[in-house]
């Protein structure tokens, strides 16, 4: 299998059409409607379930890097797999079925809670649940999109608009989190995650674009071998390994500092849900104006020199929060900036990797592309919650907090030396890979 081209001459990809842009998309929009509710609720649950385990059962900080990890765990062990079976199934099904089970499970936990029966047993049990469905969700949703989005001249806007999502879901979530969990406790706040996936399951059952059947394959399919061409196809285009390989690091970096920092709020400086949900508020408006301005940057400066700053600028966002000293309102307003900048990069670099990965990638190995991706970026995430609570534990929250940022500055050097920093614009489209594979399958 040939990897995609990595550079191309023609920075034409990363000008926008001529045509109707996605505003006239109603299939699109009413997905990207739903999918920003969802994530609105899912930011909820990403403070609430962390501080369920802190108030209500005084987790440990092992305890509550254990419950991180096993949110983002099942990434590392089903990702693949579901990417394989995607790319031979309707995605759109997938879906309903993961947001269906992601909302029963979320709202299991107040159940329990009201009727005294959640313990620090099940609460890991049902992060790691909601873990596996959303695995399936999440290689879905991004295999999906082209379903919707057939140009792949408005990949990039889908990808602002998509990214524009995630941030202002940064931007409104923590802040509703910390006034939902103070007001009905965290465990009862979950409903509201539970509320937004069953918005996301009416915006789906609404979209009206045919989804074409995947091709089928005259020779049998082999789990073991379409994991390998997934894998294959990654790891051969430089381009996308190196996205993957950094993206984990970044992922890794995110959510290490991102528990690391809530334990240290919460236990050293005392810092209260409210506050904590406002510094994450406030400090995610510099992620959806990232996402806000990324188009217009594409179009102003080279692909990969954007790429190469809006990483660098979140790669050093956590040393912040290591040098904030003095008063109380000074150390907040560091935190602030710290999370600000970070959100600003990845605003900014978010839309550039989604558009890359898409357009490197042809329709019959995006499930699996995906896949490979969220297995490495929240198989980073995954580690980082768990070396986040086991760090902790034995330096301190602040000295942990040294040590991640001294770690995440690192990566600026493989950053530099990337091959997606010295892109003009997006690949060319791919071809489809070549039938030899099946033909060989037939011949065995």
């Amino acid at each position: 299998m040939t990897a995609a081209p990595t550079r191309t001459a023609e920075p034409a990809p990363t000008v926008e059409p001529a045509g109707e842009s996605l505003w006239h998309n109603r299939d699109f929009l009413t997905f990207w409607i739903g999918e920003t509710l969802s994530l609105l609720g899912t930011q909820v649950t990403n403070l609430a379930l962390p501080l369920t385990a802190i108030t209500a059962f005084h987790a440990t900080d092992e305890q509550v890097g254990l419950l991180r990890f096993l949110q983002l765990v099942p990434y590392l062990g089903l990702a693949l797999v579901f990417g394989v079976w995607v790319d031979r199934a309707r995605r759109r099904p997938v879906m309903l079925g993961a947001n269906l089970v992601r909302m029963l499970l979320l709202a299991l936990v107040p159940v329990l809670y009201w009727t005294d029966a959640l313990t620090m047993g099940s609460l890991p049990a049902i992060a790691c649940a909601v873990g596996v469905a959303s695995v399936l969700f999440d290689v879905s949703w991004m295999a999906y999109v082209p379903t919707l989005v057939r140009d792949p001249a408005h990949y990039v806007e889908a990808g602002a608009k998509t990214g524009m999502s995630s941030s202002a879901a940064d931007v409104a979530g923590p802040g509703l989190a910390g006034a939902l969990v103070g007001a009905l406790t965290a465990p009862v706040a979950l409903i509201v995650d539970a509320f937004s996936y069953l918005v996301s399951l009416i915006s789906l059952l609404l979209i009206r674009t045919p989804e074409p059947r995947p091709q089928r394959h005259a020779a049998r399919r082999h789990l073991p071998t379409e994991l390998r061409d997934g894998l294959r196809w990654v790891l051969k285009n430089p381009v996308l390994r190196s996205l993957a390989l950094i993206g984990f690091c970044c992922n890794f970096s995110m959510v290490t500092v991102w528990t690391m920092f809530l334990l240290y709020g919460t236990r050293d400086l005392h810092l209260g849900p409210m506050t904590l949900g406002g510094i994450f508020a406030t400090a995610s408006v510099g992620g959806l104006i990232g996402a806000a301005v990324s188009r217009k940057i594409i179009r102003r400066f080279r692909l990969g020199r954007v790429y190469l700053v809006a990483q660098s600028v979140l790669l050093t966002g956590p040393m912040l929060i290591v040098l904030a000293t003095g008063p109380r309102p000074v150390m907040v307003g560091m935190f602030v900036l710290s999370f600000f900048t970070t959100y600003l990069g990845l605003g900014v670099a978010g839309v550039v990797i989604v558009s890359l990965r898409q357009a490197s990638t042809p329709r019959s190995m995006m499930g699996r592309m995906t896949a490979v991706f969220r297995t490495l970026l929240f198989g980073g995430g995954a580690l980082g919650g768990l070396s986040a609570g086991l760090l902790s534990g034995r330096i301190g929250a602040h000295g942990a907090l040294t040590v991640a940022a001294i770690g995440s500055a690192a990566v600026l050097i493989a950053l530099v030396l990337s091959p997606v920093s010295r892109l003009t614009g997006l690949p060319t489209a791919p071809e489809e890979p070549s039938a030899a594979p099946a033909r060989r399958q037939a011949a065995d």
